[in-house]
């Protein structure tokens, strides 16, 4: 493969830039970044677990078969699979920024028009318009902070920014439960729930407007003057709150001159793709499929649809507390060996909700779906970004989320069959069995990446030591360029 053609001091000076923010403490700047992108995904995991609120409200409101009701469900989970492709590759050829500008603004204008649907057609089409637009939306989020945060502390600032994100998980089933019971100002309730994520989302965009660039991506694209200004504004920044700064540790060797989307597909990457692939298929069972299906499951278990979303609600209050218990484990434990550990809690509570009868049981188990869901969420978001070089990241994990949203969009078809022929129990038991092959893939194949370099972990410098031999097809001699 021929040489970068922004050279070998372009690419040392890239792997400088990636070494003194490697170094930095964790300042107020951080926190500010961190809390900016939680609050978009607040709106995108709003908009993910609104499917099933519809789903449940309209099915009842506009009297929908049940497989118009699963399209209704599906509609966000297709258009991601398109935005997650080609917005994620978007993403590493006209930078993190523009496209998370371009996403949540298009998202909260298509938001606001959706609540104005006339009908079932209108809505399904606009949900769908939503979904592509928000389709990279969390790749964007993990891979910009994943390119900014500290190596010793990105998986705990990750974990924070989902943390934020996902309250939107209990919101809008709270919100579902207070607005879709009846009408307010002669304007049905469940119109509100898609007006709120709207102005809420446009409200983010704005004040998001002063993030800037990822140095990591500016310098990859040989704009190491511009990469080079922004982390000097942050260490000036860092360094008056927190005294003088570390010197940065001397950048490793570069080894990896430029990497293609089609290196993916060749050693050393061609193993971790497929263990992303394979667990980005089966990860959706238990994350989105649970949180969609759970208010027609309990409508199928006899509750009404106030109980229902009720019931719901108290159930996803477990997100959040989840997503919290990851902060402290994400850095202290491998992060596949989490993703492993959660994907196995979360198939045995399913077992048991679906053969649960009594409040008490439904909502207790329920609890533990949504907090180890999240403990396996906030585990994975940090890991899939580490897998990549920074030229591709968005690209790689983009086709392989496409495939989530790809399995999410099938689940409430599949989970309607599996409950016309077998119940509830037989969607869970199906659901438990794909999860625990999630996990047997990701310990068979994903590598460790805990405290270390983003370069190191994807084999772009010398200090690799993954286990992984890279192919000469991606690796060149610094005495080549």
């Amino acid at each position: 493969m021929a040489v970068n053609d922004v050279g070998a001091a372009a690419r040392s000076a890239s792997a400088l830039i990636a070494a003194r923010l490697d170094r930095l403490p964790v300042a107020r700047w951080h926190w500010r970044r961190t809390l900016l992108v939680g609050l978009a995904a607040f709106f995108d995991l709003y908009e993910v677990f609104m499917s099933g609120v519809l789903g449940g409200v309209l099915g009842e409101e506009w009297h929908l078969g049940k497989y118009v009701k699963a399209t209704l469900i599906a509609a966000p989970f297709l258009g991601m699979i398109f935005g997650a492709i080609f917005l994620g590759i978007a993403s590493d050829r006209y930078g993190r920024r523009r496209m998370f500008m371009i996403n949540l603004g298009t998202y909260s204008v298509l938001s606001v028009l959706a609540a104005f649907s006339p009908n079932i057609g209108v809505l399904i089409a606009i949900r769908l318009l939503c979904g592509v637009f928000m389709g990279a939306e969390l790749i964007l989020i993990d891979t910009y902070l994943s390119e900014y945060m500290p190596k010793l502390r990105r998986g705990r600032m990750i974990a924070v920014a989902y943390t934020i994100g996902f309250f939107g998980t209990p919101v809008v089933a709270l919100l579902g439960g207070v607005l879709v019971a009846r009408s307010h100002f002669l304007w049905e309730g469940w119109r509100w729930l898609l007006l709120c994520g709207g102005l809420g989302a446009m409200a983010v965009f704005i004040v998001r407007r002063g993030l800037p660039e990822s140095a990591r991506w500016l310098a990859e694209r040989g704009r190491v003057e511009e990469a080079d200004r922004i982390v000097t504004d942050i260490e000036r920044v860092v360094e008056a709150e927190r005294g003088p700064l570390p010197a940065p540790e001397p950048p490793a060797p570069v080894t990896v001159w430029r990497v293609s989307l089609a290196d993916m597909f060749r050693p050393p990457y061609r193993r971790r793709t497929v263990m992303l692939w394979v667990f980005q298929l089966l990860q959706t069972v238990g994350q989105y499929g649970f949180s969609s299906l759970v208010p027609i499951v309990l409508l199928d278990k006899g509750y009404d649809i106030v109980d229902s979303l009720g019931y719901t609600a108290m159930t996803f209050i477990g997100a959040p507390v989840g997503a919290a218990i990851a902060i402290p484990l994400v850095e202290r434990y491998e992060r596949k060996h989490l993703i492993i550990a959660s994907g196995l809690i979360t198939a045995g509570a399913g077992l048991l909700f679906g053969t649960a009868t009594s409040p008490v049981l439904i909502v207790a188990t329920g609890l533990v779906i949504t907090m180890s869901n999240n403990v396996l969420s906030g585990a994975y978001h940090i890991y899939h970004t580490e897998l990549f070089p920074t030229q591709v990241r968005s690209s790689a994990i983009g086709m392989a989320y496409a495939l989530s949203r790809l399995s999410a969009a099938a689940l409430p078809f599949a989970g309607v069959a599996l409950l016309d022929a077998f119940g509830s129990i037989g969607v869970f038991i199906g659901s438990a069995t794909l999860l625990v092959l999630m996990c047997v893939n990701v310990g068979v194949l994903g590598p460790r990446s805990n405290g270390r370099s983003l370069e190191a972990i994807t084999g772009e410098t010398a200090e690799a030591g993954t286990g992984e031999p890279a192919s000469s097809a991606v690796r060149a001699d610094a005495t080549n360029a």
